[in-house]
Order: C-alpha cells, then structure tokens, then sequence
C-alpha cells in the first residue's frame, strides 16, 4: 500500500519542487543533514524524516517508483481488490471462501471518496477535466484539505478490511448517518459514524483516521502537527455516537480510533464516565485484537443480547448517501 497521500511528500521534506533535477535533490538533502544533525542542535525526528525523504527519491530509480505509486479507486472489504458493496454477506463473489466472512452493510469510505473528488474537482476549476484524479502528481501538488480527503477513505476502506476477517459472529455497518447534522453533503459527512461493529465482545463505534503524522493526547483530545486546530476528533466520536444511541436506544461498549501503526507509538484508553463509553485510541495492528477480545475486565455478550441488538440497528441504521 503507498503511503499516506496526507504524509508530507519527500520533496516538501528537502523543500524542493517536485520537478527538481536529481542534483538538486541531492544538494538539498546534503544541506538538511547538516542543517538537521542532532550533534548541531538539530531535531532527530527532522533528521529522522529527511534521511527517508531521500530514501524514497534518492537515486532515480527509486524516485520514479515513488512518483510512479497510485492510490485504488476503490477496495473490497475482502482481500480481492474490488470496489466494496453496499451491503454482503463476506466474501468475494465468485470465489469460494475458506470461512464465512463478517456482515457487512454500507459503503466504507464512500462519503470520504465522495468528498476527495469533490474537492478535487474545486480546486482544478469549474469546467476543468480531470482525466485522473488520481493520478500521483496531481494527488501530491493537491491541498492537505484534499490529501486528507483521500487518506481518510484509504483508512476506513483498510479498517473495513480488517473487520471483515473476524468472522461470522461478526456484523458491520460502514458510513452510518447518525442525523445530527440533517441537510447538506458536509453536515452529514461530519456526523457520520465511520464503522459500527457489533459481536461478542460487545458494540463498538469506530473512527477511522490517517492525518498524515503522528497523534497523541492532550487534555483528553488528539492533537498532532497534522490535525488542525479546530478538528476535535474524540469530541465528535463521541458526540456523533451519542446521537446514534439515543436514536436506536443502543449503548456502544466503547469509541475507537484507529490510526496508522506508525502514527502511534502505543494503545491508550480513557475510562468511561456517567453516559460516556470508554475510548480507545490505537494502531490498526491491534484493532482485530480489541474487537474479539473488547477491554480487559469486560464480559462477553450473550448470544441472545447481540441478537437484539443486530436486528434493532439493522432496522434502524441508515447510511451517508
């Protein structure tokens, strides 16, 4: 999978153009060394961040494998690579499945592809055709607005992925509308729930997320370089969740935030509190894990629970047009 389209690109890392000559690539990465060495009072994540830079763009051949890199239009929830279904029974059609695959209804990532082209067709101008939008260099010379966009589909279609291995105990609901927001296309894009997964180990409401660099907590919300100042991701988890509980008279056993394995140096967990579940935030390596397990010290659902509770939300979910 390329890396994130919402990561700095190795030319904004040496602050140079993307049409720079391979000399110019070297001499800038040679003066960020020096400028950048923790012995000269340099920053070692900076360092850190140019030595890939030149990894990736370095010699020739590896520039044009970087440039060369494209993001799918769309992916499956299974591992065939074809565009997801609005709703499947788990697996891939016409191909026989070694276990039966997790329920799966809505279209992950969908609204946030949705939302990419949107803005993409926005910012290369009305009465513009764009024959590709997703080719490499105009993903790359695009707003972070946009990139953003295209990375957070990329999250929830690798998060839909994952949950569609739990299995057949399993069932889950992709781009829900919560209708906190009714009425226009970017209300109900911000008050959508990404994934909600019910099974054993109880009813989870899952965001999922790639800003492009690292997160971390503070003061009880993300923050990170990427994430603008006025985005509150844990807030409006929670209060989109809420919206959706009160609507369907469903209580989530926990909020979830996934992030890439390298946005997160550790899993972190804040406790619940009065009406408020407990929140996860943690690298997609680990989601598998928490949905069969759920957190530790909590019991497991009886059948007869989580069958209620699958018939009410799929009489009662409704979806992000």
């Amino acid at each position: 999978m390329p890396e994130s389209p919402a990561a700095a690109t190795p030319y904004e890392v040496l602050g140079i153009p993307a049409s720079a000559s391979d000399d110019e690539i070297r001499r800038a990465y040679r003066r960020l060394l020096r400028q950048t060495h923790p012995d000269v009072g340099g920053s070692a994540e900076r360092f850190h961040a140019v030595q890939l830079a030149w990894e990736r763009i370095g010699t020739p051949a590896d520039r044009a494998a970087y440039d060369g890199q494209r993001y799918t239009q769309a992916t499956d929830a299974g591992d065939n690579g074809t565009q997801a279904r609005p709703a499947s029974a788990g697996g891939s059609a016409g191909r026989p499945q070694s276990r039966p695959r997790t329920r799966m209804h809505g279209h992950p990532g969908g609204a946030a592809r949705q939302r990419y082209l949107s803005l993409m067709r926005e910012w290369t101008g009305r009465g513009t055709s764009v024959d590709d939008p997703y080719a490499p260099e105009l993903i790359r010379s695009a707003p972070q607005e946009i990139r953003h966009a295209l990375a957070k589909a990329l999250a929830e279609e690798e998060t839909a992925r994952t949950v569609s291995r739990l299995g057949i105990g399993y069932t889950a609901w992709h781009d829900v509308d919560t209708e906190r927001h009714p009425g226009d296309v970017w209300s109900r894009y911000l008050s959508k729930l990404d994934h909600v997964v019910l099974g054993p180990a109880g009813l989870f409401a899952v965001l999922s997320e790639d800003w492009g660099g690292q997160v971390q907590l503070k003061r009880g919300e993300l923050v990170g370089d990427a994430i603008p100042d006025d985005e509150h991701p844990l807030q409006q988890l929670d209060a989109n969740a809420r919206a959706l509980s009160k609507a369907l008279k469903v209580r989530f056993t926990a909020l979830v935030v996934v992030v890439p394995d390298d946005a997160l140096y550790d899993a972190f967990t804040l406790p619940g509190r009065g009406r408020h579940p407990a929140v996860v935030v943690l690298p997609r390596a680990r989601l598998a894990d928490l949905l069969r397990n759920g957190l530790p010290g909590m019991e497991r659902g009886s059948f007869e629970k989580v069958f209620e509770l699958r018939s009410r939300l799929q009489n009662g979910v409704r979806f992000v047009d």
